[in-house]
């Protein structure tokens, strides 16, 4: 996938700019760069992942691409405790498969976000796990868990097809 097939991802996912975000298990950063095309300059965004070099890689991405973002990498395991401040919004693309016990992290995550906030997924509509994504979550998994978890108004936003498992979707839910 190239910047723009990100972007078209996330695009119905996200209705303004600005406000404060943060990208748990940010990876590579290619989502992280489309939600900052997004939510424009006057957002703030944290970028979080425990790989070192993948943040390093990032950043020089965002110097390039984006250097006027208000951007903060947190080299960190994104399931510990993180001080941030209240958030209107998190980005979880591709990294909420690697969270074993998902009901209490959902739960977790509401105390990080503004009345109001909002959670974006991306994840492979898949709930069989394999090697490379060891607890997935179909859509339909994906809405019993945020409601399960207290979330209200989740909304499959898009599907693209994916060369790995079938299709890729992005939803998003809110407390």
């Amino acid at each position: 996938m190239q910047h723009e097939d990100h972007v078209n991802l996330l695009k119905k996912a996200i209705q303004k700019t600005g406000g404060t975000w943060a990208d748990f298990g940010s990876g590579d950063g290619a989502f992280t760069l489309a939600l900052s095309d997004l939510v424009g300059a006057k957002a703030q965004i944290y970028s979080i992942d425990k790989d070192k070099k993948r943040l390093e890689n990032q950043e020089d991405k965002f110097k390039h691409k984006f250097p006027n973002t208000d951007i903060t990498f947190i080299l960190m395991d994104f399931t510990k405790e993180l001080k941030l401040p209240l958030l209107d919004g998190i980005l979880m693309a591709n990294s909420l498969h690697y969270v074993k016990d998902q009901l209490n992290f959902f739960s977790f995550l509401k105390t990080y976000l503004k009345p109001n906030g909002k959670i974006i997924i991306i994840e492979y509509n898949i709930d069989k796990s394999n090697p490379w994504v060891p607890y997935p979550l179909s859509f339909e998994s994906f809405k019993l868990l945020a409601k399960k978890a207290g979330f209200k108004d989740t909304k499959l936003c898009s599907r693209v097809d994916s060369s790995y498992w079938n299709e890729m979707y992005c939803a998003t839910t809110n407390i």
